[in-house]
């Protein structure tokens, strides 16, 4: 999803499930910036690097491609932006190699994200924005994994855009980074494809492109990991859910509901709205965001003021040390140190070996987080893990 979603819609879904301006505010600020919060942004504010929740294009150009860097690359994507939906997956005459690939593919409504959303709970608005990106991602990513690898994520020439009207056209993918996306050609601009199952190039849906973050779409192609059987995605039913399901969960992190149950949506809270949501939803532009600030201004009589990586880098950077946690950062921070030592942990207790070592994070704190290489030099000491040469 992109800003007009995980922003503006946020703030939208925020409102409608009884926060205030100010509340929303501090909640879609939070989505978004799962998108931004990159090493190289961590950096400049003297943050911690294991709190990144992306990967700029530049940082992934340079990432290490081996077990440790393969690894690193899965515990953000998985953690933020892919969430597996069944790590307990089962095909039949599959290597485990490839098993532990297909596990990964992300999907909504799976048992991580409602440990997910239920970590968020009792925590700060930050945790709430956190937990809202990945809940959305997981329908918009939908069919895609937080793992390098060609055999899930691949697109091939049978790539379609089926109409509201039933007429379909053949998508093509390009490679110009500079070029825009053209839906009225059903153009989009793609990675490069690589014959190398880890490249950076197979990663989550590179080689779609935005295309499965435009909320108007509805496509089919022959994934490699569905046999190459024929497979719909319709956002804007997808994107529909997810507006109404994270409705559904910031009631629930408001303590308005007991329990956070999948497959469970607020659609009667929204149903006054549906219209205008669904309108917002199909219309064919690769930028909403206009048409979500409106909603949201309509929604509160408050405007929604715009993004602004910047905004709370001065308080961070000028808090001292024992302070830093309590700012919007700090909190921000916590949030994704949590989320990502809680998803590394699930995939490794699964065995599934991709995400890398991990100490559960309830026991042992953050450890479970940090880079593969310094994971062993904390646990190994105090016999933590056997480390075995093989």
């Amino acid at each position: 999803m992109n800003i007009d979603f995980h922003y503006y819609a946020t703030y939208c879904a925020a409102f409608l499930a009884g926060y205030t301006h100010e509340e929303a505010l501090e909640i879609c600020y939070s989505a978004q910036l799962v998108d931004n919060c990159s090493r190289t942004f961590l950096s400049r504010i003297k943050g911690p690097s294991a709190a990144a929740t992306t990967q700029l294009q530049l940082e992934l150009m340079s990432a290490r491609t081996d077990l440790i860097g393969l690894q690193d690359i899965t515990r953000i994507w998985a953690s933020f932006h892919f969430l597996p939906r069944d790590l307990k997956a089962v095909r039949k005459h599959c290597s485990r190699r490839y098993m532990n690939k297909y596990r990964l593919i992300c999907g909504p409504n799976g048992s991580l994200l409602k440990e997910t959303v239920e970590l968020a709970s009792g925590k700060s608005l930050q945790a709430a924005g956190l937990a809202m990106h990945i809940l959305a991602d997981t329908w918009a990513h939908r069919y895609f994994a937080g793992t390098p690898s060609l055999a899930i994520n691949n697109t091939t020439y049978h790539f379609f855009e089926v109409m509201p009207d039933g007429s379909e056209y053949q998508i093509r993918f390009k490679h110009s980074p500079s070029a825009p996306d053209e839906p009225e050609t059903h153009t989009y601009v793609s990675s490069i494809f690589q014959y190398n199952e880890n490249s950076i190039m197979n990663l989550g849906h590179g080689r779609a492109g935005h295309l499965p973050d435009y909320s108007f779409v509805k496509y089919k192609y022959l994934p490699a990991w569905a046999d190459y059987d024929e497979v719909l995605k319709d956002n804007p039913s997808d994107y529909l859910h997810a507006f109404a399901q994270m409705v559904y969960a910031f009631r629930y992190l408001r303590g308005d509901t007991e329990q956070f149950e999948t497959d469970t949506y607020a659609f009667d809270v929204i149903e006054p709205f549906r219209e205008r949501i669904e309108k917002i939803l199909n219309t064919r532009q690769t930028d909403s965001c206009d048409d979500w600030r409106n909603f949201g201004t309509e929604l509160s009589g408050c405007g929604v003021e715009a993004f602004d990586l910047e905004k709370y880098q001065q308080e961070y950077i000028e808090a001292d040390k024992d302070n830093k946690n309590a700012t919007f950062l700090g909190k921000f921070i916590l949030a994704a140190l949590a989320q990502k030592s809680m998803v590394t942990n699930r995939i490794f207790k699964s065995g599934n070996p991709l995400a890398g070592l991990s100490a559960d994070y309830s026991e042992r704190g953050f450890v479970g987080i940090k880079d593969f290489v310094e994971l062993i030099e904390v646990l190994n000491p105090i016999g933590a893990i056997e480390i075995k040469d093989e």
